[in-house]
């Protein structure tokens, strides 16, 4: 009986250690990688369905299939932060001096 109480107890040990170094890798780099959680979802990918704005109790539609939740328009339904590309042009100033 004492050697399955102590593989009880380092098997609680290790999921305890393996859950800290999970929340400390977590606390130092989100799973998000190196973009922010949408605010307007905030990071679930998911918005309530404009089709329970007029709804009288009951939502569903096809673009939220019947859930209510639809795809956030900020991020795509991805959850984070996407980078928008742009290209700045700068023009020469001409010399109208001469």
């Amino acid at each position: 009986m004492v050697p399955a109480v102590l593989t009880q107890v380092a098997t609680g040990l290790s999921v305890l250690a393996g859950a800290v170094l999970v929340k400390s890798v977590m606390d130092q780099k989100p799973m998000a990688g190196p973009f922010q959680r949408c605010p307007t979802c905030n990071g679930t990918g998911r918005i309530t369905c404009i089709c329970t704005r007029w709804s009288d109790g009951d939502s569903g539609c096809r673009t939220c299939a019947g859930s209510g939740r639809m795809a956030c328009s900020s991020c795509g339904g991805s959850g984070t932060g996407r980078p928008i590309p742009v290209q700045i042009s700068v023009r020469q100033p001409t010399n109208r001096n001469s």
